[in-house]
């Protein structure tokens, strides 16, 4: 119980300034005039004054409350080390023991988790939100319980107690790692772009030769090893070998003692880009489909188009003299037997055999076709003759044999029942409501797959791959009437593109083929194929897990799933004959670009609270009581600052003088002034 004297007065303090220095003044004058009773006077005016101040006396009947120390500990991704979530726990639980065990003090533990989207280790957070929730006059000590490997530290926290830091892990701990210094999103297909590697040591370093192996893999593919040195940055050239996502992996082996090898992984994932399309498109006489090709192939910019138009065919002879004509001599043999292999699709539209290119030119071209090249055959009437391409050395990669019917008459094309299956003409615009075409030639399918059908449900648009190459042979030369708007037009420039894009390999175009997209932890899985099912998905994690996922059917030809991967890394998917490779997140996350234990970071912090930083490995400290200000640890020891907080269970105030009181003490006064003075 305290006692405490309080003033209420009744009159604001300005008006008893004024009154005291009236009595002051009074008494001074008495005294100067040689009254007697001057002293007595000024005592019933102090009376009168210290009435009118109301002064109590409070009494307050008090409760002490105990003090509060927090315990954060620290249970991210790098303290699920080998060794670490022992040390954590034993050092928390012995802690709490001890602290229970004086008397007037609380634990709270709290448990700092990983930071969501790679954010690391957040502790000051976790301290402040801590703190948020107690009473600040109670808080006496702070311990973190970590690796001191926090990416919050520069949080502005107000630390009400000293905060200590307890490292675990051992000193004799070291690591290695893998950094990439730069990576760009997106690279040109054949062209090298350099990325920077770096291998660093950590730690309690063994002596060593100053190489590492370094693993590179492209897409999943057997890995190429190489000696690079440790500590130096590496230049390396990468030459993308497919368009669309390449996934490359960078993998340092796991050397003898390494504290983990989570950080000797790098994953990249690169967009590989076309940097120009080069395309040969050999038109076989003039026609009003000819511009059509030409304008679609020169509206973009990314497309070197040579086009090749024949039109002074050999057999016209009308005795103009060659000097005299405008025309120039293409060069065949350049184009077809020396630089062939620089395209990337060659185009035949309405060509037929007239000896301009001869059957060896004719017979490289189906040789660049079966070495990975793209031929697209545009038919007229022409393909249906016996100067038709079929029957020259390119009739051996053609997927259909004409049977020499031309069918003059006016249809719809349709999607076939494999086309709404197929990228290239699944979910064309207005299917269905498109203008007709007025001519078709009759083929005989041989290979591939009939996307698109004409008159009588006959094959119009047949795709095929030949060895490493792909042909597309389309049975008409009316095309262009969509163009035209005949009849409403139709999608022709949206189905030219994405044939073209298909003999390109553009991986979204590809008939049978499996990707997945990844948000966070999450994976969307697409698995695009001409067959009406698919075999369970398998799933393998970074850490060698292998699941099974079933995969349901979104769209004509296309399965999809999701799936929530439980760890970031590399995964490796696997569904029938394709195979693709996902990385979530990043292959070396923020949790492990610094393992070795160090209280670096949390120096200042720590240093500013007058707290100290230890290691478990010595043992868990002892306890001491510290008064405020001084300094709080020492060899084996830690302190907390005892914070005196108390509850007010009661209160209870007295009048010091009550007017009775006042009364008796002034008229008291007054009176003894006045006798002694009239005696006088």
């Amino acid at each position: 119980m305290t006692g405490t004297v309080l003033f209420d007065p009744l009159l604001p303090w300005e008006v008893l300034a004024v009154l005291a220095v009236l009595v002051v003044g009074g008494v001074i004058l008495a005294a100067v005039r040689g009254l007697s009773g001057w002293a007595l006077r000024g005592l019933a005016g102090l009376v009168v004054l210290a009435a009118l101040s109301g002064p109590a006396f409070q009494q307050e009947e008090r409760a002490p409350l105990t003090d509060i120390v927090i315990i954060a500990e620290d249970a991210s991704a790098s303290q699920r080390l080998p060794g670490r979530p022992e040390q954590t726990a034993t050092a928390a639980d012995t802690l709490e023991t001890a602290l229970l065990a004086r008397d007037g003090a609380e634990v709270r533990r709290v448990v700092v988790p990983d930071g969501e989207e790679d954010a690391g280790t957040r502790l000051m957070t976790a301290l402040s939100d801590a703190l948020a929730e107690e009473p600040r006059a109670r808080v006496a000590g702070l311990v973190a319980i970590s690796d001191g490997q926090v990416h919050d530290a520069d949080l502005p926290v107000d630390l009400p107690a000293p905060l200590h830091l307890l490292l675990t892990g051992k000193e004799t701990d070291w690591d290695r790692r893998l950094l990439v210094k730069n990576a760009p999103a997106f690279a040109i297909i054949g062209e090298p772009v350099t990325l920077t590697l770096r291998i660093e040591d950590s730690g309690a370093v063994p002596t060593n030769t100053g190489l590492a192996p370094l693993d590179i893999s492209v897409d999943g593919a057997p890995a190429q090893r190489f000696n690079v040195r440790i500590g130096e940055d590496i230049e390396l050239p990468v030459t993308l070998p497919h368009g669309g996502r390449n996934v490359i992996q960078f993998t340092v082996p796991e050397a003898e003692g390494e504290l983990t090898d989570r950080n000797n992984t790098a994953l990249i994932q690169m967009n590989g880009v076309r940097d120009r399309l080069r395309v040969l498109l050999v038109s076989g006489e003039p026609h009003a489909g000819g511009r059509t090709w030409r304008n679609l192939l020169k509206s973009d910019s990314s497309v070197d188009l040579v086009h090749f138009t024949i039109l002074r065919p050999p057999e016209k002879q009308d005795g103009v003299p060659v000097g005299e004509l405008s025309l120039i001599a293409f060069p065949t043999r350049e184009l077809f037997l020396e630089k062939i292999d620089d395209f990337d699709l060659i185009i035949f539209d309405r060509y037929k055999r007239r000896g301009i290119l001869p059957a060896l030119y004719l017979d490289n071209v189906a040789r660049y076709i079966r070495d990975g090249g793209a031929v697209l055959v545009a038919a007229g009437p022409d393909f249906a003759s016996a100067d038709s391409l079929y029957r020259s050395p390119l009739g051996a990669v053609m997927p259909a044999q004409p049977s020499a019917r031309v069918l003059e008459e006016a249809y719809r094309p349709k999607v076939s029942e494999i086309g709404q299956r197929h990228p290239v003409t699944t979910a064309l615009p207005n299917a269905g409501d498109w203008g007709r075409w007025l001519r078709q030639v009759d083929v005989d399918p041989r290979a591939g797959s009939v996307v698109m059908e004409g008159i009588d449900d006959r094959p119009l648009l047949i795709l095929d791959r030949v060895e490493q190459g792909r042909v597309a042979l389309l049975a008409s030369d009316h095309a262009w009437l969509w163009n035209r708007g005949y009849e409403g037009g139709g999608p022709q420039l949206e189905l030219l593109r994405r044939l073209a894009h298909w003999m390109m390999r553009e991986p979204e175009l590809e008939e049978e083929a499996l990707s997945a997209t990844a948000t966070g932890q999450n994976m969307r899985i697409t698995r695009r194929t001409l067959s009406d099912t698919v075999p369970p998905l398998t799933i393998t994690d970074p850490d060698g897990t292998v699941s099974q996922l079933d995969l349901s059917p979104v769209s004509p030809g296309q399965f999809e799933a999701e799936f929530e991967g439980p760890e970031i890394g590399l995964y490796r998917l696997e569904n029938g004959e394709q195979s693709a490779v996902i990385g979530l997140g990043p292959a070396a996350p923020r949790e492990f670009e610094a393992t070795i234990a160090t209280g670096d970071v949390l120096s200042d912090r720590v240093l500013a609270t007058r707290g100290g930083v230890l290691r478990l490995e010595d043992g868990v400290p002892r306890i001491r009581t510290v008064r405020e200000g001084r300094p709080a640890a020492g060899r084996g020891w830690i302190g907390i600052t005892p914070r005196g907080a108390y509850e007010t269970v009661d209160v209870r105030q007295s009048a010091l003088l009550p007017p009775w009181l006042v009364l008796l003490l002034s008229a008291g006064f007054i009176v003894a002034a006045w006798l002694r003075e009239g005696r006088r």
